[in-house]
């Protein structure tokens, strides 16, 4: 530390012979880890009060030597190079995946820890940019709740693919983001069936070497209930040896569908152009509490399937449905929630505006044989339903609500509001944005960890009206 206040002193005798780059390279701190920010990188201050972003894996109480790499007038980063004290919470002996990966950044944390920050980082989140106050975080932020294991919990995973001369690489994205690491399997991935990562890589790279596959990334979606496996193949439409890749990946997967999403675009803005059922069903299905939920390739669906479940629970309870209710569903997907409000409700709008995800919405509800759903294929504010429900679910993308969304929200008569958020950030604006509308008031926030191993957090927030 005594370094870092003589660079910032301007006593570095050799300044004028190097950049101002090189100097703040040079410069090693020791710093005490106070927190984790909601990211890979840990919070630590410098003596003099200025805030330090850690990247490379420290964690809170651990004493390190950490190199600046970027030193800005409000904050600096650095990498770490070193731990000089091991924190308590630091796991000694992590899984190799951890440091070969991006995928597990929090993994060398206890679960403990993991649970605290996480429901730290809502807190701070509400607090500094939804602007409660401590008092009103306090009575608003409920327990993390975990509801499965903290590993082999995904349903889903995403593999990289790349061509490197004649050399074919499949694997998943080191933790700086651009090189590919080959693993043999995945611990993040269903413990039954997790091998299969390394049977697509040998099955792919074995295709390679008689045809210039040109794959833009392969999803692998499991299910321990259903026995369902799917490999997705992404892809820019034109040619593909459909038949032989569909044989091979069959036989070293035993997958129950393969299909091959062609899209189209610029990486910012792809489209979908098209999905090929290169063998079986053609789909994924899933069991989530009392419904059975069929999903195409391109639609979303929760990773942790436990985790998707307690979601519906939680809201569900929050909402206290009755069946004479009228309830509103925005951001619906595929039914998630859409299906569990339909077997309870008189009937149900459901608001989707993403085409694959609104057919497999439709097609859910038909075998389902739920026909009190009215679903509308459109942008959650353009479309907005022309009814007076008495309870309303939002589980929108991890940009939260336009703002004409929360106004026609608080315009609405409903009783209670079930906000699902995948960004404290985003989630603590809106929140703000609905209390300053003055019609609903935030009760509960509930945060559930759908990502252990990762720095992502869900929340439940029930809002209900301002009794004037």
């Amino acid at each position: 530390m005594d370094t870092f206040a003589r660079f910032h002193n301007g006593a570095a005798s050799d300044a004028s012979a190097c950049s101002h780059n090189d100097a703040v390279h040079a410069v090693e701190l020791e710093l005490v880890i106070e927190r984790m920010s909601y990211g890979a990188d840990a919070i630590a201050h410098t003596a003099d009060g200025k805030t330090v972003f850690v990247s490379g894996g420290a964690v809170p109480r651990d004493t390190v030597r950490a190199r600046l790499t970027d030193d800005g007038e409000r904050f600096s980063r650095a990498t770490l190079t070193g731990v000089l004290e091991p924190s308590p919470e630091r796991i000694t002996s992590p899984l190799p995946f951890v440091a070969l990966t991006g995928a597990a950044p929090w993994g060398n944390m206890t679960y403990e820890s993991q649970l605290r920050e996480k429901k730290a980082g809502v807190v701070s989140a509400l607090e500094r940019i939804g602007h409660f106050s401590p008092k009103e975080t306090s009575d608003l932020v409920r327990d993390i709740v975990a509801p499965g294991e903290p590993w082999g919990y995904r349903n889903k995973i995403e593999l990289a693919f790349k061509r490197v001369g004649r050399k074919t690489l499949v694997g998943m994205y080191a933790p700086n983001g651009q090189d590919i690491v080959r693993i043999k399997d995945c611990p993040l991935l269903d413990k039954a069936h997790e091998k299969i990562v390394g049977a697509v890589s040998g099955a792919l790279s074995y295709l390679s070497g008689s045809h210039e596959l040109d794959i833009e990334r392969i999803g692998i979606r499991t299910s321990r209930r259903t026995k369902d496996v799917e490999v997705a193949l992404w892809t820019a439409p034109g040619g593909f040896p459909r038949a032989q890749v569909a044989r091979v990946l069959e036989d070293a997967t035993g997958a129950t569908s393969i299909v091959r999403v062609m899209t189209k675009g610029s990486s910012k803005a792809r489209r979908i152009a098209g999905v090929e059922r290169l063998s079986g069903a053609g789909s994924w299905s899933e069991l989530i509490g009392d419904e059975r939920m069929r999903v195409s390739a391109p639609s979303f669906f929760q990773v942790n399937t436990k985790g998707a479940e307690k979601l519906v629970e939680l809201v569900l309870s929050a909402l206290d449905v009755r069946d004479s209710d009228e309830a509103m569903d925005l951001y619906c997907g595929a039914g998630t929630f859409t299906l569990p409000l339909a077997r309870r409700v008189g009937f149900v709008s459901a608001v989707e505006s993403y085409g694959p995800a609104v057919r497999d919405l439709r097609r859910n509800l038909e075998d389902a044989g739920w026909s009190n759903v009215d679903a509308i294929g459109g942008d959650a504010g353009r479309s907005f339903p022309d009814t007076d429900a008495d309870v309303i679910v939002v589980d929108p993308p991890r940009a939260g609500l336009a703002p004409d969304v929360v106004k026609q929200l608080s315009e609405q008569s409903a009783r209670a509001i079930a906000y699902v958020s995948c960004d404290p950030a985003t989630l603590a604006r809106d929140l703000r944005r609905f209390v300053d509308a003055g019609t609903f008031k935030p009760v509960s926030v509930t945060p559930v960890d759908l990502f252990p191993q990762t720095f992502h957090v869900e929340n439940v927030v029930l809002m209900s009206r301002v009794e004037r």
